[in-house]
């Protein structure tokens, strides 16, 4: 009925957004930042409250009329702060990189020194790229992994030592492992530094107790909303009460103007999702698939940093066959898996070619594929990526993700 709606009045854009549902439904998708939202999600990013503007925190607006947004954004930091166990939480950050960024701006001055993972590590854009905010005006000091994919805390602590960080991050964009938030705390102790943990990938398994969490070491706590949380395109920002003023105030005003209200709204609907006993069982999932995967991935020669996983992503290590992520990323498209090329450790290519793929299964576990179905998946990757230059044998493994892809039907 929507889509009619819209049909109506745009034609052009309508046909669009129809192309890219049959896409999504068509699609094995394996990016491990992405997912499939409820409808009531979907629903709920498309009312009326896209026309408020209520810029402030509830009840503190500069604008008249906002009682019903503050009772939902209300409701949204209420169930944050019972899902991740924490003191405070502003839901308004339009996305992940400004939650970041709002801790940048409240707990560092321009050139103070952060200790944060290197990109092509694992680290994300937002922990300290030279080409981002956080790499601009401030003092990056990197920690990575070593050849297994593993954080070398040894290594992290004797950087602190030496830089003085005013702030350490911690938390990644793809790693495969469990991240030991208590040693990152007592290293940001010896130093006198802030402790920000970044949970956007991991957020659905820290909130289920699949994987650790960070809430009682870290000052700061930032998650996206759109991964495993399954929600909204968004972010959240979290913290100790003792921030919560400075916090709030970053947000707004300082790197944004009216928060996206429909959106927040949206962001109630997928965390009251996230509360159920159902969505715990949805993380366990994850968790198995993932195992399922990379399993069958090395099972059929293929070359897993770190040798498996230990939460939802992967990444797939193409040196061995001579072939780039960007490469074998497109000929994945070709037989119906989207997936993502990304960066190994040490990696001899540019991080717009790399020799790797990751791959991620909170999409595919929403979508109700299980262990067995992801031995497949595990399978045709594996096909494609030793027969990359057979166009026959791509198109009969075209037709084995199809058969997955009809038999969990989406939307």
């Amino acid at each position: 009925m929507e889509l009619d709606i819209i049909k109506s009045t745009d034609s052009e854009v309508a046909e669009l957004i129809e192309k890219e549902l049959e896409r999504q439904r068509n699609t094995l998708e394996l990016i491990a930042s992405e997912n499939f939202t409820s409808k009531a999600v979907m629903a709920a990013c498309g009312t009326v409250l896209t026309n408020k503007y209520a810029e402030g925190k509830p009840h503190k607006r500069f604008y008249n009329g906002c009682e019903n947004v503050d009772a939902i954004e209300e409701l949204a930091q209420k169930r944050c702060c019972e899902l991740f166990g924490v003191e405070h939480a502003n839901v308004q950050p339009h996305s992940g990189a400004q939650a970041n960024m709002a801790v940048f701006l409240y707990a560092l001055k321009p050139g103070d020194t952060v200790l944060g993972m290197d990109l092509s590590n694992g680290g994300h854009l937002s922990h300290g790229s030279p080409v981002n905010f956080s790499g601009m005006y401030f003092n990056i000091v990197s920690y990575g992994v070593n050849e297994n994919g593993e954080i070398d805390y040894e290594d992290v602590e004797k950087k602190a030592l030496e830089c003085k960080p005013k702030m350490i991050i911690c938390g990644a964009s793809n790693y495969s492992k469990i991240i030991d938030f208590k040693r990152f705390k007592e290293i940001a102790d010896k130093v006198g530094a802030y402790l920000m943990a970044d949970i956007a990938h991991i957020a659905a398994l820290v909130a289920t107790g699949e994987h650790p969490s960070p809430a009682e070491y870290a000052d700061f706590v930032t998650t996206t909303t759109h991964k495993t949380l399954r929600g909204p395109r968004g972010g959240i920002v979290m913290c100790k009460q003792e921030h919560a003023l400075g916090i709030d105030k970053a947000v707004f005003p300082g790197i944004q103007g009216g928060p996206l209200e429909h959106i927040i709204a949206a962001k109630a609907v997928a965390l009251k999702e996230a509360l159920k006993p159902e969505f715990k069982e949805y993380a366990k999932q994850i968790i198995k698939n993932a195992k399922a995967l990379a399993d069958s991935l090395m099972s059929n020669g293929m070359d897993i940093i770190g040798n498996g996983t230990e939460n939802h992503l992967m990444t797939l290590d193409l040196r061995k066959y001579g072939k780039t992520g960007k490469d074998i990323a497109n000929v994945l498209e070709e037989v119906g898996i989207t997936a993502n090329k990304n960066t190994v450790p040490n990696d001899p290519q540019s991080p717009f070619v790399t020799s790797g793929i990751r791959l991620g299964v909170p999409a595919l576990t929403t979508r109700g594929l299980k262990e067995d179905d992801m031995k497949e998946v595990g399978e045709i990757i594996a096909l494609a990526v030793l027969n990359s230059d057979d166009k026959e044998k791509l198109a009969q493994l075209r037709e084995r993700s199809q058969k997955l892809c009809d038999k969990y039907p989406l939307y």
